[in-house]
């Protein structure tokens, strides 16, 4: 025997001759004929990874971006019906489709896989409307809002309101576009420490790079997804959610009511023996909350103002002792603390300058860590950076009232040194 013979042999996966191999070549050119009809997703498409499955019956994703695929599918489908697949199931991920079928079925109260089937149908829907043509032929069994009696050009939420599973849509039990589609885990996921799998910053990026070149190259892109490109780069927030995060940033910054005490000693006193050092506290921040009562503002903003306050003491802790509130229009008005924000006394309906409520707000004792200012921006601001965080919060504006109907008037930009919400 010789040393060739002592070789270890080779590694080799021993297949029934009855089973049926993916046809890698196949795949990946299908999916070279979807980039190059719909350039713009050419990232997203490249960025999944692909995995031979057997449990999957056609083509599925999951939410880590991987694209389960079944080997006799690929086998019986013509490339040009693959090259839509392709473009189908990265569409699911890229418009979340999973993250908002969960926010749905948790808003709704939906549990189940009927639900969850009737969500991954309504999400069809909202991508087939205007996928397919320009170089993408519609696979056979690819449901468009028309075979449900809908209209087109609407979203995943709009459709799964005007249908429920019946009849119509007993021929789709067995759709299946994975867990990336409707949020419901499957058999086959690999899961979050599978291999592969892309994480939430890689995601975004990925989603971010796709929204660029649809927006780089206006009207190469269907109206759905230029609207979605839109909304990646501008996502719509929880406005009230978002203020309480500017609130709680301002009020967490360096300097915002920070001081030394003996009542609970610094760890660094264990290193010298008889020497107790102050430990770094933390006070509550107190918030003053400046109200815009100009003649600008209406009625229904007045009253979101007040909304906005009890938002506020809730950001803080729900400690309504640290909150303060004052009205302003061309003068501040008295300061006052908040019991209950619709017992608060609003007064003005002049002119703008919120110039008086900041300076009111900062002679008040104890002086607040943060300031903000709730108004429709029509003011002129400090021309220097109060000694304390700011956070303004804007009232939307659509057709100008009266005291901003001259032709001339440009209102100021909130400072650069604020942190800027836009309200509704």
């Amino acid at each position: 025997m010789t040393d060739r013979d002592l070789r270890p042999m080779p590694d080799r996966v021993l297949r029934p001759t009855t089973e049926l191999v993916l046809d890698v070549d196949k795949l990946f050119a299908a999916r070279l004929l979807a980039a190059r009809a719909r350039p713009y997703l050419a990232t997203a498409l490249f960025a999944l990874h692909t995995v031979e499955s057997r449990g999957v019956p056609t083509m599925a994703v999951d939410r880590h971006w991987r694209c389960y695929v079944s080997p006799g599918f690929v086998a019986r489908t013509p490339v040009e019906e693959l090259a839509s697949v392709w473009v189908h199931e990265v569409s699911h991920l890229l418009r979340d489709h999973h993250g908002r079928s969960d926010r749905f079925a948790r808003k709704h109260g939906l549990t189940g896989p009927g639900e969850r089937l009737r969500m991954n149908i309504a999400a069809d829907c909202e991508i087939n409307d205007d996928v397919y043509g320009d170089g993408l032929v519609r696979p056979e069994g690819a449901i468009v809002p028309d075979d449900l009696k809908l209209g087109a050009g609407q979203l995943m939420e709009d459709y799964l309101r005007r249908f429920r599973l019946g009849p119509i849509t007993q021929h789709l039990s067995w759709l299946d576009c994975g867990s990336g589609a409707d949020g419901l885990e499957r058999p086959w996921d690999l899961g979050p420490d599978g291999a592969h799998g892309l994480t939430r910053h890689e995601r975004d990026a990925v989603r971010f790079r796709v929204a660029q070149g649809i927006t780089g190259r206006p009207g190469s892109a269907p109206e759905g997804w230029q609207r979605w490109a839109e909304e990646a780069f501008h996502p719509p927030q929880p406005w009230r959610d978002v203020l309480g995060a500017a609130v709680r940033s301002a009020a967490a910054g360096a300097g915002a009511g920070v001081d030394y005490s003996y009542g609970r000693p610094a760890r660094r006193s264990a290193g010298l023996p008889g020497v107790v050092l102050p430990s770094l506290r933390r006070h509550p921040p107190r918030v003053a909350v400046v109200i815009d009562t100009s003649g600008s503002v209406s009625d229904a903003e007045l009253g979101s103002a007040l909304l906005e306050v009890a938002a506020i003491a809730r950001a803080v802790g729900g400690r309504r002792d640290l909150v303060t509130v004052l009205s302003c229009d061309a003068a501040a008005g008295t300061v006052y603390p908040l019991c209950r924000a619709e017992g608060i006394p609003l007064i003005g309906g002049g002119g703008t300058d919120l110039r008086a409520g900041f300076a009111r707000a900062l002679r008040s004792r104890p002086r607040p860590d943060v300031i903000v200012a709730l108004t429709d921006g029509q003011t002129p601001w400090p021309s220097a950076k109060p000694p304390c965080r700011t956070v303004v919060g804007l009232f939307p504006r659509g057709t100008p009232s009266w005291a901003e109907k001259n032709p001339d008037y440009v209102p100021d930009e909130p400072p650069a040194w604020a942190r800027v919400v836009s309200i509704g």
